[in-house]
């Protein structure tokens, strides 16, 4: 009998993505015929069956929820799978976690993993990679094989399934607004690559702030970071070149490397400039100074993605399709990072 192979398998024995592979076993015109025939006659010969994801599940429940996050280091991903597994838990179910790691074939290769039996249904957030490559087929597949997705944070209009988010855009906007009112004119941004759906949304929000207070928008001001965990030598240049008096940051982890950065030039926060931040985990609260921030509620998104999840997976009718979008709300945590009015 031939061995069963997966997508994994099947892309490191012909030396391609799995990305290429996927799309090779769906004709895709992006792939080369050479390859297309490559991919498929080896899947061909080792019994690759791409529709056997989720099949398990179709008669079977296991009580157990998949959760797939992009990283784990972040406070608000934390705080997400414990509103999850709080909700998750009353509901008699389990949770089991796995880490993108921001790559997309690590992401492919967890869903693939839990989808073959071990799990009733994923709520999920992006990777970084994944939102680059615009590759949503791993996710397609088990939606059309019957098992239900909840995305939330990082999310894409691409794919029709539940989703929670928070409204980057005016929660970005709204704090930037306070940075204005308080006569700052020279503001910062620290955010992502635009092809992070979080980072691209809060940039526009800073954007409309600026414009709609008649500030032009000074691009030398906006630094776009790629890599997180090497960022204090592009934010210290920042402050450095620009001296700006307001930074908004669209994380915790930018936030305080900016307030690291201005004490290393010699800065006072906020006397001589104030910093905002996004997330409001626990380094915010005790960071010295404590940092203003939106509080972006980790507990209640995860709340909300469980029970809409369990919601799906408990219903009767197997036809409803309408997907719905929640919207947690966010508000404005003062502390010592910026001035008081």
């Amino acid at each position: 009998m031939k061995r069963k192979v997966t997508l994994k398998q099947i892309a490191k024995e012909l030396d391609v993505s799995i990305s290429t592979v996927s799309k090779s076993l769906r004709d895709s015109p992006e792939i080369s015929e050479d390859t297309r025939q490559k991919v498929q006659a080896f899947a061909k010969l080792y019994n690759y069956k791409p529709n056997l994801i989720a099949l398990s599940l179709k008669n079977k429940k296991t009580k157990t929820i998949g959760i797939i996050i992009p990283e784990i280091v972040h406070h608000f991903f934390a705080t997400v799978i414990s509103g999850i597994e709080h909700v998750a838990n009353e509901r008699g179910y389990n949770v089991i976690v796995t880490l993108s790691d921001e790559s997309f074939d690590k992401e492919v290769i967890n869903m693939e993993m839990l989808a073959n039996g071990s799990i009733d249904g994923f709520i999920m957030s992006l990777s970084k990679e994944t939102q680059l490559k615009k590759d949503f087929h791993h996710i397609t597949e088990v939606i059309n094989q019957g098992m239900p997705v909840v995305m939330f944070d990082r999310i894409t209009n691409d794919i029709l399934c539940d989703k929670v988010i928070i409204d980057d855009n005016l929660a970005a906007f709204e704090a930037v607004r306070d940075l204005i009112k308080k006569g700052f004119k020279k503001i910062a941004l620290i955010t992502t690559v635009d092809y992070v759906s979080v980072g691209k949304l809060r940039t526009e929000g800073y954007r409309k702030a600026l414009r709609n207070h008649e500030i032009t928008v000074d691009e030398d001001l906006i630094l776009k970071i790629e890599d997180t965990e090497n960022c204090d030598d592009q934010i210290e240049a920042l402050i450095n070149k620009t001296r700006p008096d307001a930074i908004f940051a669209v994380n915790e982890l930018f936030a305080v490397t900016a307030i690291k950065a201005a004490k290393k030039l010699g800065l006072k926060v906020p006397e001589d400039i104030s910093v905002i931040g996004f997330t409001d985990g626990i380094i915010s609260k005790y960071s010295s100074p404590s940092i203003t921030t939106v509080s972006q509620n980790g507990i209640k998104m995860g709340n909300k993605a469980a029970q809409m999840l369990i919601e799906r997976l408990e219903s009767e009718d197997e036809e409803e399709e309408h997907y719905k979008t929640e919207v947690i709300e966010t508000h404005l945590v003062i502390r010592e990072s910026t001035p008081t009015l």
